[in-house]
C-alpha cells in the first residue's frame, strides 16, 4: 500500500472511530423491503424507533430492532455509560444491495424461470442530541 493510501485509509478509521455505528451483512429479504421498515425509523428517537420496530408487521422490523439495539449498546460501549431517555436518535440509516443468487425454476415446455434471491447490507449510525448543538 502506497503512502498517499495508507494516510487515507488511517484518516477514514479514525474517523470511524468518532461515530457510533452497527451493521448487518447478508440480511437474505430484498433491499425494496427492507427500505420500508427504515424509513420508517429513519430519524426518530432510539426509544420511539424500538417501539415502532416492535410493533410493526414487517419482517424486515425484527432485523432492524436487533440493529439498533447493537448500535446502542455500540455507542454505550464507546461512551462508557448508559444512554439515558430521549438522549440518542438515529442519525443515518441506509440500506445497500447485497449479492443475489440465481436459481431457476421448471416452466411448461422444458423452459426455465430465472429467480433472483436478493440479500441486503443495513447500516445505521447514531447519536447523541448533544452532540449536534454547536455553539
Amino acid at each position: 500500500m502506497g503512502k498517499r493510501k495508507k494516510l487515507a485509509a488511517d484518516a477514514r478509521k479514525a474517523a470511524l472511530r468518532t461515530q457510533y455505528f452497527a451493521k448487518l451483512n447478508g440480511v437474505p429479504s430484498s433491499p425494496r423491503k427492507m427500505r420500508y421498515v427504515v424509513d420508517m425509523v429513519r430519524g426518530l428517537d432510539v426509544n420511539r424507533a424500538l417501539g415502532v420496530l416492535r410493533f410493526s408487521k414487517k419482517a424486515a422490523a425484527k432485523d432492524v430492532e436487533k440493529l439498533l439495539r447493537s448500535a446502542i449498546a455500540n455507542w454505550e460501549q464507546k461512551n462508557d455509560r448508559k444512554a439515558e431517555d430521549g438522549e440518542l436518535y438515529i442519525s443515518r440509516v441506509f440500506v445497500d444491495e447485497g449479492v443475489t443468487m440465481k436459481r431457476m425454476r421448471p416452466a411448461p415446455q422444458g423452459r426455465g424461470y430465472r429467480i433472483r434471491k436478493r440479500s441486503n447490507h443495513v447500516t445505521l449510525f447514531v447519536d447523541a442530541k448533544l452532540n449536534d448543538v454547536k455553539e
